[in-house]
């Protein structure tokens, strides 16, 4: 006999938090954890954990008074305030109804592990929902299809350059530029490979 269960992981805990009632958000503003009134004296404290299953994450607030914020990287429910790193705006639903609520954390290396879970979560989410097709990866003309190739010239090897339209008895000097070389263009014969010359090396 099967049984499905679901299986939830804790991506995140934190030990005492504190919520606080916020005040309605002005339009094209942001929260501010300033506005909130006595920092110092909180509506409740308790503590926090971030569960994940297969039908997303949410924030669990647990103590006798039990809340849960769902969320969502798609409409996101966790806001950082506009004044401190410490403080964020979390939406909680319960029976379809919406309420905002602010919470804080007593140390900023807890708010900061609070925001890489959330951050963690949502990548994770969003790598699941679009995987990488294996077909265009295959097709992609970046990637090499067989052992890379040695095109460099070996110690004594040279090779000659064909200029379409030039006379092979112009006595213009050769390819170097030297006007002043026993060896002919006419002839045919291979021109060295050389470094490039200077930046400031002017030509004849």
């Amino acid at each position: 006999m099967e049984i499905d269960q679901e299986i939830d992981s804790i991506l995140y805990i934190a030990r005492e938090i504190s919520v606080y009632r916020i005040p309605p958000l002005n339009a094209n503003e942001g929260h501010r954890a300033n506005d909130w009134g006595d920092l110092a004296s909180p509506l409740w404290k308790g503590r926090l954990r971030i569960i994940e299953n297969s039908k997303g994450a949410s924030l669990n607030l647990e103590d006798n008074q039990t809340g849960t914020a769902e969320y969502d990287p798609t409409r996101p429910s966790v806001e950082a305030v506009l004044d401190s790193s410490r403080y964020f705006v979390v939406r909680v639903e319960d029976s379809g109804k919406k309420a905002y609520i602010g919470i804080g954390f007593a140390e900023r290396s807890d708010s900061f592990d609070f925001n890489v879970a959330l951050q963690d979560y949502t990548k994770r989410r969003k790598a699941l929902s679009n995987p990488p097709s294996n077909l265009s990866e295959q097709s992609s003309p970046h990637i090499p299809s067989g052992p890379k190739k040695d095109y460099s010239l070996k110690e004594g090897q040279t090779f000659s350059i064909a200029i379409p339209g030039r006379s092979k008895t112009a006595t213009g000097g050769n390819l170097l530029g030297s006007s002043s070389s026993t060896s002919s263009t006419s002839t045919g014969a291979a021109i060295p490979l050389l470094p490039p010359p200077p930046s400031a090396t002017k030509r004849r």
